[in-house]
Protein backbone atom coordinates (compact mmCIF):
# COMPACT_ATOMS: atom_id res chain seq x y z
CA UNK A 1 0.00 0.00 0.00
CA UNK A 2 1.07 3.72 -0.71
CA UNK A 3 0.59 6.43 1.52
CA UNK A 4 0.57 10.03 -0.15
CA UNK A 5 0.14 13.24 1.19
CA UNK A 6 1.24 15.25 -1.81
CA UNK A 7 -0.84 16.35 -4.44
CA UNK A 8 1.43 16.14 -7.22
CA UNK A 9 2.19 12.19 -6.02
CA UNK A 10 -1.31 11.19 -5.45
CA UNK A 11 -1.82 12.79 -9.07
CA UNK A 12 0.90 11.01 -10.98
CA UNK A 13 -0.32 7.41 -9.30
CA UNK A 14 -3.90 8.09 -10.57
CA UNK A 15 -2.11 9.39 -13.97
CA UNK A 16 -0.74 5.45 -13.79
CA UNK A 17 -3.79 3.75 -12.73
CA UNK A 18 -6.15 5.44 -15.82
CA UNK A 19 -3.29 5.17 -18.08
CA UNK A 20 -3.65 1.05 -17.48
CA UNK A 21 -7.25 1.20 -17.68
CA UNK A 22 -7.96 0.17 -13.93
CA UNK A 23 -10.93 0.78 -12.61
CA UNK A 24 -10.67 2.41 -9.00
CA UNK A 25 -13.14 2.26 -6.06
CA UNK A 26 -12.82 5.03 -3.18
CA UNK A 27 -13.44 4.73 0.29
CA UNK A 28 -13.80 8.63 1.79
CA UNK A 29 -13.30 8.22 5.92
CA UNK A 30 -12.58 10.28 8.51
CA UNK A 31 -10.13 7.66 10.16
CA UNK A 32 -10.42 5.56 13.25
CA UNK A 33 -11.56 2.54 10.87
CA UNK A 34 -13.81 -0.58 12.60
CA UNK A 35 -15.20 -2.88 10.63
CA UNK A 36 -18.19 -0.69 9.07
CA UNK A 37 -15.24 1.05 7.00
CA UNK A 38 -13.65 -2.32 6.55
CA UNK A 39 -16.99 -3.47 5.11
CA UNK A 40 -16.63 -0.44 2.47
CA UNK A 41 -13.02 -1.92 1.58
CA UNK A 42 -14.06 -5.20 1.17
CA UNK A 43 -17.03 -3.96 -1.13
CA UNK A 44 -14.36 -1.44 -3.07
CA UNK A 45 -12.10 -4.34 -3.55
CA UNK A 46 -15.19 -6.90 -5.17
CA UNK A 47 -15.64 -3.53 -7.36
CA UNK A 48 -12.86 -2.68 -8.53
CA UNK A 49 -8.98 -3.31 -9.47
CA UNK A 50 -7.19 -0.55 -7.98
CA UNK A 51 -9.13 0.91 -3.87
CA UNK A 52 -8.24 3.66 -2.59
CA UNK A 53 -8.94 4.88 1.11
CA UNK A 54 -8.87 8.84 2.51
CA UNK A 55 -8.42 9.55 5.84
CA UNK A 56 -9.06 13.56 6.89
CA UNK A 57 -10.99 15.30 9.63
CA UNK A 58 -12.41 17.90 8.01
CA UNK A 59 -12.82 20.85 9.59
CA UNK A 60 -15.14 22.28 7.75
CA UNK A 61 -17.81 19.67 8.69
CA UNK A 62 -17.59 20.67 12.70
CA UNK A 63 -19.67 23.57 13.92
CA UNK A 64 -18.78 25.76 17.15
CA UNK A 65 -18.68 23.40 19.72
CA UNK A 66 -18.33 20.03 18.12
CA UNK A 67 -15.95 17.45 18.81
CA UNK A 68 -13.15 18.30 15.94
CA UNK A 69 -10.18 18.75 18.58
CA UNK A 70 -11.51 15.07 20.28
CA UNK A 71 -12.05 13.59 17.32
CA UNK A 72 -10.31 9.94 17.20
CA UNK A 73 -6.94 9.97 15.20
CA UNK A 74 -5.58 6.48 15.12
CA UNK A 75 -3.11 6.82 11.48
CA UNK A 76 -0.75 4.41 12.28
CA UNK A 77 -3.27 1.07 13.05
CA UNK A 78 -5.56 2.98 10.46
CA UNK A 79 -2.79 2.63 8.12
CA UNK A 80 -2.13 -1.15 9.47
CA UNK A 81 -5.80 -2.03 9.08
CA UNK A 82 -5.49 -0.93 5.43
CA UNK A 83 -2.35 -2.54 4.34
CA UNK A 84 -3.26 -6.01 5.62
CA UNK A 85 -7.42 -5.55 3.97
CA UNK A 86 -5.30 -5.28 0.47
CA UNK A 87 -5.91 -1.42 -0.13
CA UNK A 88 -3.74 0.45 -2.93
CA UNK A 89 -3.62 3.47 -2.02
CA UNK A 90 -3.86 5.42 1.24
CA UNK A 91 -4.44 9.47 0.98
CA UNK A 92 -3.66 11.17 3.99
CA UNK A 93 -3.16 15.16 3.02
CA UNK A 94 -2.71 17.61 5.25
CA UNK A 95 -5.43 20.49 5.97
CA UNK A 96 -3.16 22.95 4.10
CA UNK A 97 -3.54 20.61 0.79
CA UNK A 98 -6.88 20.51 1.24
CA UNK A 99 -7.87 24.30 1.79
CA UNK A 100 -4.51 26.55 0.55
CA UNK A 101 -4.57 29.96 1.80
CA UNK A 102 -7.42 32.17 -0.14
CA UNK A 103 -10.14 28.86 -0.83
CA UNK A 104 -13.08 30.25 -1.20
CA UNK A 105 -15.85 27.92 -2.71
CA UNK A 106 -18.20 25.81 -0.84
CA UNK A 107 -20.55 22.92 -1.87
CA UNK A 108 -24.16 23.51 -1.01
CA UNK A 109 -26.83 20.80 -1.55
CA UNK A 110 -30.30 22.05 -0.67
CA UNK A 111 -33.45 20.45 -0.35
CA UNK A 112 -31.90 17.23 0.97
CA UNK A 113 -29.21 18.71 3.80
CA UNK A 114 -32.19 20.96 4.80
CA UNK A 115 -33.68 19.22 8.16
CA UNK A 116 -32.59 16.08 10.14
CA UNK A 117 -28.84 16.65 10.51
CA UNK A 118 -28.77 19.49 8.61
CA UNK A 119 -30.77 21.55 11.51
CA UNK A 120 -29.19 20.63 13.78
CA UNK A 121 -25.92 20.87 12.38
CA UNK A 122 -25.72 24.23 10.39
CA UNK A 123 -23.44 24.18 7.74
CA UNK A 124 -22.29 20.18 8.16
CA UNK A 125 -23.29 19.14 5.19
CA UNK A 126 -21.79 22.26 3.09
CA UNK A 127 -18.49 20.84 4.47
CA UNK A 128 -19.12 17.40 3.84
CA UNK A 129 -20.14 17.84 -0.07
CA UNK A 130 -17.26 20.43 -0.37
CA UNK A 131 -15.06 18.13 1.05
CA UNK A 132 -16.40 15.06 -0.81
CA UNK A 133 -16.31 16.93 -4.05
CA UNK A 134 -12.77 18.05 -3.91
CA UNK A 135 -12.06 13.92 -3.25
CA UNK A 136 -13.61 12.94 -6.21
CA UNK A 137 -11.68 15.47 -8.35
CA UNK A 138 -8.25 14.34 -6.83
CA UNK A 139 -8.88 10.79 -6.78
CA UNK A 140 -10.91 10.77 -9.78
CA UNK A 141 -12.52 7.37 -8.88
CA UNK A 142 -15.07 5.49 -11.09
CA UNK A 143 -16.74 4.42 -7.91
CA UNK A 144 -16.94 5.89 -4.30
CA UNK A 145 -18.31 3.89 -1.13
CA UNK A 146 -20.61 5.46 1.36
CA UNK A 147 -22.02 3.57 4.74
CA UNK A 148 -25.76 3.62 4.97
CA UNK A 149 -25.18 4.45 8.69
CA UNK A 150 -24.78 8.04 7.56
CA UNK A 151 -27.68 8.11 5.73
CA UNK A 152 -28.71 11.88 4.96
CA UNK A 153 -25.40 12.00 3.85
CA UNK A 154 -25.52 9.56 1.54
CA UNK A 155 -28.67 11.35 0.38
CA UNK A 156 -26.35 14.69 -0.06
CA UNK A 157 -23.57 12.81 -2.06
CA UNK A 158 -25.82 11.27 -4.45
CA UNK A 159 -27.84 14.32 -4.99
CA UNK A 160 -24.14 16.56 -5.73
CA UNK A 161 -23.24 13.52 -7.68
CA UNK A 162 -25.96 13.61 -10.07
CA UNK A 163 -26.59 17.48 -10.45
CA UNK A 164 -22.85 18.18 -10.74
CA UNK A 165 -22.53 15.65 -13.91
CA UNK A 166 -20.10 13.47 -11.94
CA UNK A 167 -19.05 10.71 -13.71
CA UNK A 168 -18.99 8.46 -10.43
CA UNK A 169 -21.23 5.51 -9.19
CA UNK A 170 -22.24 6.22 -5.79
CA UNK A 171 -22.63 2.79 -3.60
CA UNK A 172 -24.30 2.31 -0.41
CA UNK A 173 -23.51 0.13 1.75
CA UNK A 174 -25.70 -2.01 4.63
CA UNK A 175 -24.76 -0.19 8.77
CA UNK A 176 -22.53 -2.51 10.19
CA UNK A 177 -23.73 -3.49 13.63
CA UNK A 178 -22.24 -5.42 17.00
CA UNK A 179 -23.68 -7.97 18.06
CA UNK A 180 -26.35 -6.14 20.34
CA UNK A 181 -27.09 -4.21 17.57
CA UNK A 182 -25.95 -0.52 18.07
CA UNK A 183 -23.89 0.89 14.66
CA UNK A 184 -20.72 0.66 14.29
CA UNK A 185 -19.23 4.31 14.83
CA UNK A 186 -15.78 6.06 15.63
CA UNK A 187 -18.07 8.10 17.94
CA UNK A 188 -18.69 5.04 20.40
CA UNK A 189 -15.36 5.27 21.09
CA UNK A 190 -16.61 8.55 23.33
CA UNK A 191 -19.47 6.14 25.62
CA UNK A 192 -18.46 5.57 29.38
CA UNK A 193 -19.32 1.76 29.64
CA UNK A 194 -22.57 2.72 31.12
CA UNK A 195 -23.67 4.42 28.12
CA UNK A 196 -22.75 1.86 25.92
CA UNK A 197 -25.03 -0.35 27.41
CA UNK A 198 -27.50 2.26 27.40
CA UNK A 199 -26.78 3.05 23.54
CA UNK A 200 -28.45 -0.40 22.59
CA UNK A 201 -31.60 1.35 23.17
CA UNK A 202 -31.61 3.58 19.53
CA UNK A 203 -31.52 0.78 17.36
CA UNK A 204 -34.04 -1.58 18.75
CA UNK A 205 -36.69 1.49 19.38
CA UNK A 206 -35.97 2.04 15.59
CA UNK A 207 -36.25 -1.94 14.99
CA UNK A 208 -39.60 -1.90 17.14
CA UNK A 209 -41.27 1.48 15.36
CA UNK A 210 -40.21 -0.36 11.99
CA UNK A 211 -42.04 -3.47 12.35
CA UNK A 212 -44.66 -1.17 13.85
CA UNK A 213 -45.46 0.64 10.72
CA UNK A 214 -44.69 -2.28 8.04
CA UNK A 215 -47.46 -3.74 10.09
CA UNK A 216 -49.56 -0.83 8.93
CA UNK A 217 -49.64 0.79 12.62
CA UNK A 218 -50.10 4.32 12.90
CA UNK A 219 -46.49 6.17 11.83
CA UNK A 220 -47.06 9.34 13.82
CA UNK A 221 -47.60 7.02 16.94
CA UNK A 222 -44.53 4.77 15.95
CA UNK A 223 -42.51 7.90 16.07
CA UNK A 224 -43.57 9.32 19.37
CA UNK A 225 -42.95 6.07 20.94
CA UNK A 226 -39.56 5.79 19.89
CA UNK A 227 -39.15 9.44 21.48
CA UNK A 228 -39.98 8.21 24.38
CA UNK A 229 -38.04 5.11 24.46
CA UNK A 230 -35.04 7.12 23.94
CA UNK A 231 -36.07 9.24 26.53
CA UNK A 232 -36.76 6.88 28.70
CA UNK A 233 -33.18 4.74 28.27
CA UNK A 234 -31.27 8.55 29.01
CA UNK A 235 -30.81 9.59 25.74
CA UNK A 236 -31.87 13.39 24.41
CA UNK A 237 -33.92 13.01 21.14
CA UNK A 238 -32.67 15.53 18.40
CA UNK A 239 -35.26 13.73 16.21
CA UNK A 240 -36.74 11.02 15.07
CA UNK A 241 -38.65 11.01 11.87
CA UNK A 242 -39.84 8.48 9.27
CA UNK A 243 -39.06 9.98 5.61
CA UNK A 244 -39.03 9.06 1.70
CA UNK A 245 -35.69 7.38 1.19
CA UNK A 246 -34.46 9.57 -2.17
CA UNK A 247 -35.88 12.59 -1.14
CA UNK A 248 -35.51 12.66 3.14
CA UNK A 249 -38.92 14.58 3.00
CA UNK A 250 -41.85 13.24 5.37
CA UNK A 251 -42.88 10.49 4.10
CA UNK A 252 -46.32 10.62 2.32
CA UNK A 253 -46.47 7.53 0.05
CA UNK A 254 -46.51 4.18 1.48
CA UNK A 255 -45.24 2.30 -2.42
CA UNK A 256 -41.89 4.25 -1.73
CA UNK A 257 -38.74 3.39 0.18
CA UNK A 258 -38.89 4.72 3.48
CA UNK A 259 -36.58 5.30 6.16
CA UNK A 260 -36.95 6.02 9.79
CA UNK A 261 -34.03 8.07 11.17
CA UNK A 262 -32.97 9.22 14.32
CA UNK A 263 -30.07 11.39 16.29
CA UNK A 264 -29.46 11.20 20.36
CA UNK A 265 -27.36 12.00 22.43
CA UNK A 266 -25.82 10.07 25.84
CA UNK A 267 -24.11 12.32 27.79
CA UNK A 268 -22.07 14.29 25.83
CA UNK A 269 -22.17 11.79 22.29
CA UNK A 270 -24.42 11.95 19.30
CA UNK A 271 -25.22 9.05 18.26
CA UNK A 272 -27.34 8.47 14.89
CA UNK A 273 -28.93 5.40 13.29
CA UNK A 274 -31.84 4.62 10.86
CA UNK A 275 -33.31 1.71 9.30
CA UNK A 276 -35.58 0.75 6.72
CA UNK A 277 -38.89 0.70 6.43
CA UNK A 278 -40.59 -1.40 4.06
CA UNK A 279 -45.04 -1.16 3.60
CA UNK A 280 -46.65 -2.49 0.71
CA UNK A 281 -49.61 -0.86 -0.91
CA UNK A 282 -52.59 -3.40 -1.27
Amino acid sequence: MKTIRDKAALTAIIDSWKAAGDRIALVPTMGALHAGHMALVTEARRRAARVAVSIFVNPMQFGVGEDLDRYPRREQADARMLAEAGVDLLWLPPVEAMYPAGFATTVSVTGVSDGLDGAARPGHFDGVATVVAKLFNQLRADIALFGEKDFQQLAVIRRMAADLDMAIEIVGVPTQRDDDGLALSSRNLYLAPEERAAATALPRALGVAAQVIERGGDPVAAVAQTREALSAAGFAVDYVALVDAETLSEAVETGRPMRLLAAARLGATRLIDNVEVQVRQG
